[in-house]
């Protein structure tokens, strides 16, 4: 082997090991406080180990009904931030691209206004929706579309500016294809990677918001889990815990699940 071979076979090894090191380092990092978590949530008497709190966890009064609604609310938050933002970010890109920085600047901000803020302003036209909508939980969806639309807004920009929107909807109009057509079968999968990441970001946030429910006096499950905790905290940890394997696996399922479907597309193609 050559030198400059060598020294280039060598560079490859310390960036494969340092990239190594670092997932690793990131791993534990994330995966401790996830061990901790277990341990005190398996406690039992001195030396023993327990499933009393996780068994707890169907018994919990108001639990599974917080849950149930926390999991309706992000698939209510998910497709109207979808059925909100693609329609509209495609037709700027074709039609409108002067106002792609004016959307973007909209679309994010939400992020530079706190949460608390955000909550006295919205408190008094949330009287009015109550009114309107009655009481529900699910009415928070409206709050949390706008939580989740600045991060949205990014998953699907950057798909859309990785492809060439432009030629395929002027190819499947000259096909003669409609909008709604182009829109839904032409554009639509070619930009699913960015509205899979959309929707797995917004179920992430919708699933940990806590403050906007607890001011608002909404039983979500982040609040019931708050509620538990001042009774039992074993409990409030494995509830905890369970969201976050949960939250794990539909970031690991979702993208996975959107790939298997674009394989064979691919193939057809």
């Amino acid at each position: 082997m050559t030198p400059p071979a060598r020294t280039r076979s060598l560079g490859l090894r310390a960036r494969s090991v340092w990239r190594w090191a670092i997932l690793l380092l990131v791993g534990v990092y994330l995966l401790l406080p996830m061990v901790a978590m277990l341990d005190f949530s398996t406690r039992g008497a001195p030396g023993e180990r327990s499933l009393e709190s996780w068994q707890a966890i169907g018994t919990s009064p108001g639990l599974i009904e917080a849950i149930v609604v926390s999991l309706q609310l992000a698939a209510l938050s998910v497709l109207g931030v979808l059925v909100l933002l693609v329609p509209t970010m495609v037709w700027v890109h074709l039609q409108l691209p002067s106002l792609r920085r004016t959307l973007e600047v909209i679309c994010l901000l939400p992020l530079t206004i706190p949460a608390i803020v955000l909550v006295v302003g919205i408190a008094p036209i949330y009287a009015q929706v109550t009114r309107f909508f009655g009481g529900s939980p699910l009415t928070l969806t409206f709050v949390y579309m706008v939580l989740v639309l600045p991060f949205a807004h990014r998953a699907i920009d950057a798909s859309l500016r990785s492809v060439d929107i432009v030629t395929l909807s002027e190819a499947s109009r000259t096909l003669g294809a409609s909008w709604p057509r182009t829109l839904v079968g032409v554009i639509v999968p070619n930009i699913r990677v960015g509205i899979m990441s959309a929707a797995v970001i917004s179920i992430a946030l919708v699933l940990g918001e806590f403050t906007i429910a607890s001011l608002l006096n909404f039983d979500t499950m982040q609040v019931v889990i708050n509620l538990i905790g001042k009774r039992d905290a074993g409990v409030s940890v494995a509830v905890s815990l369970a969201a976050l394997i949960f939250a794990f696996l539909l970031l690991i399922a979702l993208p996975t699940s959107s790939g298997r479907r674009l394989a064979p597309d691919s193939e057809d193609s």
